[in-house]
């Protein structure tokens, strides 16, 4: 089951995962938020992307949920088990991402933030957690940001949400360590997606293109959503000696912190 599955980050590991021989729920399509500078995943995203899995040979659930309403999340994980059999994996990847100094940041679009980052995640685990105590199985990873392991000016909202993240993920592994649960984080930098190039890549200015170029270690401007899913293959195939940990992909800028 992967939040924020529609497109972008989530597309990309529903395919990843596909290929390696998962059955993918896609949950994605929330209700409107106000404020943001670009469109959200919506039913018919979803819907091209359970297409996309079933060109793989494995099936895909497509199931609208927005990961703010807890009654959504619950319905989302017991279509999971009734129509799947079992929840093995879980990629709590759904995320939204607003811009500015903190003294513009509006209250509703704080709450959003944290309804979606982090709230949306503790709703997804809270959800997917018992399934997987009664298997004695599961691979949980939360996708926070290299954003959540630093500061960064105009972020400071979003950076707020993805410090919580790994804080919650890092303590709900402990509590499920003995119980065949991992719980781990990706943390990736900037990733060319709908959410960062809501128009595609045509328009981004040659300037902004080589300042990311030059803040970046590795000589690269962004990710690319495969790059992060390489991650999550990783630690969902894990045979269960990796948990609480955080992968930092980050083109080299993990190395500038301490």
């Amino acid at each position: 089951m992967i939040t924020g599955g529609a497109r972008g980050q989530g597309r990309a590991h529903a395919l990843a995962l596909a290929a390696e021989g998962a059955d993918i729920v896609a949950a994605d399509a929330p209700g409107p938020m106000a404020g943001l500078t670009y469109p959200l995943g919506t039913e018919d995203d979803l819907h091209e992307t359970a297409k996309l899995v079933e060109e793989l040979g494995r099936r895909c659930l497509p199931i609208s949920v927005d990961v703010r309403d807890p009654g959504q999340v619950d319905a989302a994980v017991q279509q999971t088990v009734t129509d799947l059999g079992s929840l093995d994996i879980v990629v709590a990847n759904a995320g939204i991402v607003s811009t500015g100094p903190l003294h513009e940041v509006s209250d509703e679009m704080w709450r959003q933030l944290v309804d979606t980052n982090l709230t949306g995640v503790f709703h997804t685990l809270r959800a997917a957690i018992p399934v997987m105590r009664r298997q004695q199985f599961g691979r949980v990873v939360v996708t926070s940001s290299m954003g959540g392991r630093m500061g960064i000016p105009d972020l400071a909202a979003y950076n707020a949400t993805k410090w919580g993240i790994i804080g919650l993920a890092k303590s709900v592994a402990l509590e499920v360590a003995k119980e065949g649960i991992t719980v781990n984080v990706v943390c990736p930098t900037t990733t060319q997606t709908p959410m960062v190039q809501p128009t595609g890549g045509e328009d981004v200015p040659d300037d902004l293109v080589r300042r990311m170029m030059k803040a970046n270690p590795i000589p690269r401007p962004w990710l690319q959503p495969e790059d992060v899913s390489r991650g999550v293959v990783y630690l969902v195939s894990d045979p269960g000696v990796i948990t609480g940990s955080v992968l930092e992909i980050g083109l080299g800028g993990s190395a500038r912190i301490h």
